[in-house]
């Protein structure tokens, strides 16, 4: 038997929710190793760093994170400011790792995670053993690390959903790759500004992502002549779909969906409800037509943005007992907490190691990760978890199980039971949010009724 006592905690990715889990260990005085595939920290977050988050500084950085910066003369921004993906890289996620300095490993992309000498099915002196870590090396080379415990924080950002609404790439989607993209248009960006000026492009997808790219290229149709977004959703359009407006408790986030809404009203956008992609055809002209399981076939676009969720890989976990949920792919005493399925509105409840626990002790899936395919998350949530989980790896079961968090409530009605539907959004009476909203007829100038003035304040990334 080899002893794990002195073998650091692994933790998987650089990004918020694992760079405070280190900072967590150290606080402990646990040596964390945080592996990284990019060449710096919060490689995803870089990405989609054009995109402002919708929460304040003060809701993204961690308390021990902010012990472990102090020393070098860190100063926190001010916490009312909305920092874009880009600054909370710049000015907190990349100081952090380079506070935790060889504790970070760059260019280290996990490809597998075990039991020492033990693969899945094995089960004698299982939980004696250490956990090994294979990794691969930008030089391509291989290696062998051996940790005590496992904290996936890798998120899900590497995996975008496809357009097929079974969950499978639509018929053709692989072949018109080059005119699909799965991120938000970086429109300050020339070339990719050039992409979809006076071009008409689909947007797919019903989540604060899909609001962006809306507002985003709704601001480039008001000097680009031709531009035009075509917005394609699973479901109906009700009073629910462009969020909570002045009833969330994070308020870019209610003004991200008011500024979608806007698109739509101004003519900048046309929505098509219903719909749910099964065939890409290319046309005579080089452009993309979307065919519908149900036969309807819409006008040709240019490009296509597609936006319509992320979940995890697991391919890498593939020899540890885990146990997830069967639809969310989360954990499954934190799967009920999250499922879009049965939630409504309201906030998901604080939650740590316990319900992010697995049959394989020692090994947790925090951050994005751990809501599986579920949408909204915050960083705060993260944050609370590594917090939680790093005490139960500690053995302090009294701070581990202690809840130190309140969230803000979302404002937004829809689900219960009705999440993908079409008719989606039409909440019983009594329901936990406003009064139930009718559904409105699809097309150019939707009229939503709202209880706050128009605000299209940019905003917004569901990963923050």
């Amino acid at each position: 038997m080899t002893t794990t006592a002195n073998l650091p905690v692994v933790v998987i990715g650089a990004g918020p929710a694992g760079l405070a889990a280190a900072a967590h260990l150290v606080e402990r005085g646990i040596e964390p190793l945080v592996l990284e595939a990019g060449s710096s920290a919060a490689t995803a977050v870089r990405d989609w760093s054009h995109v402002r988050l919708f929460s304040t500084w003060n809701e993204l950085t961690d308390p021990a994170a902010e012990k472990l910066l102090a020393p070098t003369g860190w100063t926190k921004p001010a916490a009312e400011i909305y920092p874009t993906g880009g600054d909370w890289t710049e000015q907190y996620l990349q100081p952090l790792a380079d506070a935790l300095g060889d504790k970070v490993r760059y260019g280290a992309t996990v490809t597998g995670v075990s039991r020492l000498g033990r693969d899945r099915i094995v089960d004698a002196d299982r939980g004696q053993q250490p956990f090994t870590i294979r990794i691969e090396l930008a030089n391509g080379a291989e290696e062998r690390i051996m940790g005590r415990a496992v904290i996936d924080a890798s998120g899900t950002w590497s995996t975008p959903s496809p357009i097929g609404a079974d969950g499978l790439p639509a018929l053709g989607e692989h072949s018109a790759s080059t005119r699909i993209s799965y991120r938000i248009p970086d429109l300050k960006d020339p070339a990719v500004r050039a992409r979809y000026a006076g071009k008409r492009t689909a947007v797919i997808g019903s989540g604060a992502s899909a609001f962006t790219a809306l507002a985003a290229l709704a601001d480039l149709a008001k000097n680009e002549s031709g531009t035009h977004s075509v917005w394609i959703l699973r479901r109906g359009i009700s009073g629910s779909t462009f969020g909570g407006g002045s009833a969330d408790q994070l308020p870019a986030r209610g003004a991200l969906g008011l500024a979608a809404k806007a698109a739509v009203d101004d003519g900048h956008a046309d929505a098509v409800t219903g719909f749910r992609t099964g065939v890409i055809e290319h046309t005579d002209n080089d452009r993309l037509t979307l065919v519908g399981e149900d036969g309807r076939r819409l006008d040709p676009v240019d490009e296509v943005i597609v936006l319509t969720g992320l979940r995890p890989d697991l391919s890498f976990l593939s020899e540890l007992r885990l146990a997830l949920d069967e639809r969310l792919q989360a954990p499954v005493e934190l799967a009920p907490l999250v499922d879009p399925n049965q939630h409504s509105c309201g906030t998901v409840y604080p939650h740590g190691h316990r319900e992010l626990s697995h049959p394989e002790k020692g090994v947790y899936l925090v951050g994005m990760k751990s809501y599986g395919r579920a949408p909204t998350f915050l960083a705060m949530t993260g944050y609370e978890q590594v917090r939680s989980v790093t005490a139960a790896i500690a053995g302090d079961t009294e701070s581990a199980d202690r809840v130190e968090l309140t969230l803000p409530e979302t404002g937004v009605c829809g689900g219960a039971g009705l999440f993908d539907d079409p008719a989606a959004g039409q909440a019983d009476e009594g329901g936990c949010c406003a009064p139930a909203p009718a559904l409105v007829q699809i097309g150019t100038g939707i009229s939503l009724p709202v209880t706050a003035a128009e605000d299209t304040a940019s905003g917004g990334c569901c990963g923050s």
